[in-house]
């Protein structure tokens, strides 16, 4: 893995600027008319830019959380590539479960808002704006700082944590423990956190596009 190991005090103000944003939006969404989905969309963006802003100003820099900007085409690639290689396994494994009688869409589908236009703000803030939050965080600030215990610590302490601030919120883990598991393993792997930011974000936008078709 290329990219350096978290310090202590990057984990502990990424998750001050989490939760002050989170405790703010909290406090301010009751008393605004804002769309809960644009309130949201604007927190992630906050964070990752407070946190992005923090490394670069008074951490490692971004490439202490594989951020490299000289290597972020190659990453984005690279993340393609685990996509498409990702999603012929997904599909190979949902025949079996389908010719096994198992419901698929009960253990992936994605409760989506009823009107068009919130739709089209889910597929944007949940498809990207989101996994790119999520990558910077549980992979970047989290996996990078367990790693200096070993990949396996990393893995699961991170994809835990992933997992348990997903099923707060929606209640379904199994995407998540497999999601996080990838994520792990293709930013160890390729050392470019990018990767998994191209995989989490096509894997949201996949599982967006079938809940909405079926």
């Amino acid at each position: 893995m290329e990219a350096e190991q978290v310090q202590t005090k990057a984990l502990i103000t990424s998750i001050g600027i989490i939760i002050a944003v989170e405790c703010a939006m909290r406090l301010v969404l009751p008393k605004q008319p804002f769309d809960s989905i644009i309130a949201l969309g604007a927190a992630r963006l906050l964070e990752v830019t407070l946190v992005i802003l923090f490394l670069m100003i008074w951490g490692q820099g971004i490439s202490s959380i594989g951020l490299v900007t000289s290597e972020m085409v190659a990453g984005f690639k690279k993340g393609l590539i685990w996509s498409v290689g990702f999603g012929i396994v997904v599909l190979l494994v949902f025949a079996v479960l389908y010719m096994a009688g198992i419901n698929i869409m009960a253990l992936i589908h994605a409760r989506l808002p009823k009107e068009p236009r919130n739709i089209v703000l889910f597929f944007l803030i949940g498809g990207i704006v989101g996994p790119i939050a999520e990558e910077v965080f549980f992979r970047g600030i989290l996996y990078g700082f367990f790693r200096r215990w070993g990949m396996m610590v990393a893995l699961t302490l991170s994809t835990l944590f992933f997992v348990l601030a997903h099923s707060i919120s929606h209640g379904v883990f199994v995407p998540q423990v497999v999601g996080g598991i990838l994520f792990a393993i293709a930013y160890e792997i390729e050392g470019s956190l990018l990767v998994p930011i191209t995989i989490h974000i096509t894997g949201n936008i996949a599982i967006f596009t079938l809940s909405l078709m079926a």
